[in-house]
């Protein structure tokens, strides 16, 4: 649905989700990946993106979609907060974010990416992201008419990375990413293994299933330094961060708890007191919650609650769009 700059429009994405509906059954299509977004604009009600996911997801196709990249954005000082990208604001689609695999095996050192985009969604206030995936510095296929390769050849892949050869060549098959966009295919590729395993399963059983096994184990707060600008930028692991935590394929492949109901993302609440509370999804498990722990919003959070940011009147995207003039991702 984008050109070779990595541009497109609202049309050419609905376009290509109702094609997918209809050719569902011919194809047993049972997952789509949206690694783009724009702005939020309106409630997700209403939003054209956001009805089209819908349309899929009631077809019975589990829509994973790309959190956003401005998780490190602090229009009206709301330290990213606020910034999930549309169709992502969607309560029905899995929303995914950004972590950092840190280039070893073991996902205990794992940190969120600094820049992926935060909850809760703008206007709906949509607990979001959904979870967690490895987005950071993934090696993927390279488009043989994409720009990016020309504008950044330091992201070039060597052959040596996955042939046995002497000769000293960059890929032509292959480049390096960081986004939430690489993050979301992770996720996409789960979906796919577990409805091998699971033919069954609706797409809010997959969602639930995802949430439910995903991993909790996170630090208090992690920071990341630019290495171009040495800028920091200190990530806190709430709600809002990490959603229900890091995918774990082999937890949710595992996993037999039964679930019924929608899995609708919650909305966040605001209460006279100033602190948040959530609404929560109707669907049911005979086990453990989906989350898999209590979630408290505390002051930490104060920048959620201001009256310029999320809440109050005015919008962080103003009028004019972080993104530019252009659809989709524009530039970036």
């Amino acid at each position: 649905v984008l050109d070779e700059n990595g541009e497109g429009s609202d049309s050419a994405v609905i376009a290509a989700i109702g094609e997918a509906i209809q050719l569902r059954d011919q194809y047993n299509i049972r997952v789509i990946n949206l690694s783009v977004g724009r702005p939020v604009f309106e409630s997700y009600k209403t939003d054209p993106l956001c009805q089209a996911v819908e349309a899929a997801w009631q077809a019975g196709i589990v829509v994973v979609v790309a959190a956003g990249n401005d998780g490190r954005t602090n229009i009206a000082n709301n330290n990213g907060y606020g910034t999930i990208s549309s169709p992502g604001n969607d309560p029905y689609v899995i929303t995914v974010g950004a972590m950092k695999s840190m280039g070893t095996l073991d996902r205990l050192d794992d940190l969120i990416a600094s820049y992926s985009s935060k909850g809760p969604t703008q206007i709906d206030h949509i607990v979001k992201p959904d979870i967690l995936a490895p987005g950071n510095q993934v090696v993927s296929l390279r488009s043989p008419d994409g720009v990016l390769p020309l504008l950044y050849p330091q992201n070039g892949v060597p052959l040596t990375y996955y042939e046995w050869t002497k000769e000293d060549q960059i890929s032509n098959s292959y480049f390096t990413l960081s986004g939430t966009s690489m993050a979301a295919p992770v996720v996409s590729g789960a979906v796919a293994l577990l409805l091998q395993a699971h033919p069954e399963l609706t797409p809010d059983q997959v969602k639930a299933r995802l949430m439910r096994t995903a991993y909790k184990k996170f630090p208090t707060v992690s920071t990341a330094i630019d290495l171009l600008t040495g800028q920091s930028f200190t990530s806190e692991y709430d709600l809002f961060t990490v959603g229900a935590g890091y995918l774990d394929i082999g937890a949710a492949l595992a996993d037999n708890t039964r679930f019924w109901g929608s899995a609708h993302s919650p909305r966040a609440v605001r209460t006279h007191l100033g602190s948040g509370l959530l609404g929560g999804a109707s669907i049911v498990c005979d086990s453990a919650s989906i989350c898999g722990r209590t979630w408290y919003l505390t002051s930490t959070l104060q920048s959620i609650w201001g009256d310029q940011s999320i809440w109050g009147d005015q919008s962080i995207w103003g009028d004019q769009s972080i993104w530019g003039d252009q659809s989709i991702w524009g530039d970036q």
